[in-house]
């Protein structure tokens, strides 16, 4: 199993990350997690669409739960071209639970805890806190990555405007 480091941190501890370092121009890898319901997913079923897929440590934490509502107002924004998932080490009973609370309706949440399918293909499970790290992928309707954001420091939030820039290029090839 390749191991990267330098790529982020966690309270500025430095993380190793597992998988293959993906980049812009690659196929996005085929993955399979789980749905609120227990149902499993496969990634290429969101095909034909721009996917933007934000992997989190858990939406039990203040950064990941203003990133996934941030992104579910946004995303509904950019029309039916786009779907948004989110993926996490959650149970996907807490997935649920979080999502009721937090009246997300749009927003696919997913649940990487089982094969830990998505950590490993992407490259992004944290090798010293089996959690994802704090990414996000912008896939088109090709399923060809188009963007990559891998955040320096676990507790920080993305940087929304390129996440949504990079979703908004790849709608227009739609048109």
């Amino acid at each position: 199993m390749k191991e990267r480091t330098g790529l982020t941190t966690f309270h500025g501890n430095p993380l190793t990350l597992l998988g293959p370092a993906l980049k812009v121009g690659d196929a996005a890898p085929e993955a399979t997690v789980a749905d609120t319901k227990l149902q499993d997913v496969q990634l290429s079923s969101f095909a034909g669409r721009v996917r933007i897929i934000s992997a989190v440590p858990s939406l039990d934490t203040s950064v990941c739960s203003i990133e996934t509502r941030r992104f579910e107002q946004e995303a509904a924004k950019l029309g039916p071209e786009v779907v948004m998932l989110a993926i996490s080490m959650d149970l996907p009973f807490a997935q649920k639970r979080w999502a009721d609370e937090s009246s997300i309706k749009e927003t696919h949440l997913l649940s990487d805890y089982k094969q830990r399918s998505f950590g490993l293909a992407y490259g992004v499970l944290i090798k010293e806190l089996g959690l994802l790290a704090r990414t996000v992928f912008v896939v088109d309707q090709n399923d060809t990555i188009r963007h990559i954001q891998i955040v320096p420091e676990v507790t920080n939030e993305p940087d929304y405007d390129a996440v949504l820039d990079a979703a908004r290029q790849a709608t227009a090839a739609l048109r």
